[in-house]
């Protein structure tokens, strides 16, 4: 018969005396935040204003529904189950346990030591529970889900204090074409320290995991290519095809023209997909794709701006199926068949721009004024601003999540790795072969490259 590891009940709080005391003060509604990690700092700031998550709350809430999945992501839960299942033995003799939950932070599986099992159930850390950061505050599986990176939330840094007993350590897997979460895998310890290497353990797990979805979607993207064969035989509309995130796998010149991205180059991969200029357009393509999955029979259409057309340019949408699953549609410009889509001010939020970035500087949080920032620049996941106040990295993670908040707020996405506030720009240079380099008014004038395809939209942004 296996033994039962049985745990210490006097054993003490994981998190360390200067993190406990910033929470207390942080809980009691102080600001004060010197000792925490900058990740954990932005989490307790979504917990207590945001999510408003009572930091006495002692164990999860019971998930509000049961939420379904695209039929294509079973296969991460598959691979994870088998990941998480292989790893249990290991995990258990270190006195752990492993999770899996889905997008939405409820709780679909767990192994490991069965004594923190019993101590996890009495937090309800266990099945069909909610460890979304709004239901449970900061935590290993919650927090991985607002991070493209493995997080480690130990002891005090969780939000509730009936929490601080654990140490955590979380990844998301993200959809490669929407980059939503699709699930969570999570290993906990109760008054016990993790391995040094679970971070890297999580991220080589999270990476296979992709590595699937990848494959998968390039034949998504191949589907999509052929079906603008298919079309493109029996229309003589301008027509491009789009994945579910409002991204070009295949336009032909002159949709690419009115979409401002190269015509007549495919791009299957996830990874390379052409994103249009046009905002509008990606809305509409979004809004499109979610329609589509609840009634496979669903058409639709618009009128949006487009370029060098000086009035709104009717698109229809034909959605586009694989295995059961909708890859994407195919939009004609010029056509107006199906569905209207109700007009942006109807189905979209009026956008409030932003009036602060939020940046790191070692343990502490940065709050920037719009015109403080000069450009922003990628860095792998990191994404690095050029202040007035130096270098700081940037809390957004990732050049697009930054893109999309600084929407209408002055900032322009010039080049894959950088976007620039246009009233920082000092000077344009062309050089012999044609390309454009803005000279960007920090103390080292900066010369940050434009690629061809985002030329254009420079060039009509600054009126040369």
């Amino acid at each position: 018969m296996a033994q039962v590891r049985q745990l210490d009940p006097s054993s003490r709080s994981r998190g360390g005396a200067s993190v406990f005391q910033a929470w207390e003060r942080f809980a009691r509604g102080g600001d004060d935040l010197s000792g925490v990690r900058p990740e954990i700092a932005i989490s307790w700031h979504r917990c207590r204003d945001q999510y408003r998550v009572d930091p006495g709350l002692t164990e999860a809430p019971a998930a509000v529904a049961e939420v379904g999945h695209a039929p294509e992501h079973d296969v991460v839960f598959a691979e994870l189950g088998f990941r998480a299942a292989s790893l249990a033995h290991e995990v258990g003799t270190l006195g752990g346990i492993v999770t899996i939950t889905d997008g939405t932070g409820r709780v679909l599986a767990q192994w490991g030591d069965q004594a923190t099992q019993d101590v996890a159930a009495e937090a309800n850390l266990a099945r069909w529970f909610c460890w979304s950061e709004g239901a449970t505050g900061t935590n290993g599986m919650g927090t991985a889900l607002m991070s493209y990176a493995p997080v480690l939330i130990r002891g005090a840094e969780h939000w509730c204090r009936a929490f601080h007993d654990w140490t955590c350590a979380g990844v998301a897997i993200r959809d490669v074409v929407t980059r939503e979460p699709v699930a969570v895998l999570n290993i906990s310890c109760w008054r016990g320290d993790l391995p040094g290497t679970v971070g890297a353990w999580l991220g080589n797990a999270a990476t296979m995991t992709q590595r699937i979805l990848r494959r998968r979607a390039k034949d998504d993207g191949a589907e999509l290519m052929a079906a603008f064969g298919h079309v493109r035989s029996g229309s003589s509309a301008a027509l491009a095809a789009v994945d579910a995130a409002g991204r070009v796998v295949l336009a032909d010149d002159t949709a690419g023209v009115l979409l401002g991205i190269p015509g007549s180059t495919p791009a299957p991969d996830p990874a390379v997909r052409w994103k249009p200029e046009l905002p509008e357009f990606i809305r509409a393509a979004k809004y499109a794709a979610a329609q589509a999955v609840r009634n496979p029979d669903w058409a639709g259409s618009t009128q949006i701006a487009t370029r060098l057309a000086s009035e709104p340019t009717s698109i229809s949408f034909q959605p586009v199926f694989l295995s059961g699953h909708l890859v994407g549609n195919v939009v004609s410009f010029g056509v107006a068949e199906g569905d209207p889509l109700p007009r942006a001010k109807e189905d979209v939020p009026p956008h409030v721009q932003p009036h602060r970035m939020v940046a790191t500087r070692e343990n502490r949080m940065v709050l920037l004024w719009l015109p403080e920032v000069s450009f922003a620049q990628s860095d792998g996941n990191d994404v690095w601003l050029s202040t007035d106040q130096g270098l700081l990295r940037s809390a957004s993670p990732g050049l697009d999540r930054l893109e999309a908040e600084l929407t209408d707020s002055g900032f322009l996405r010039v080049h894959r790795q950088y976007v620039v506030n246009l009233s920082r720009i000092r000077e344009v240079e062309r050089r012999h072969k044609g390309e454009l380099f803005l000279v960007m008014d920090d103390d080292a004038q900066t010369m940050v490259p434009v690629s061809r395809r985002n030329a254009p939209t420079v060039r009509r942004a600054l009126e040369i």
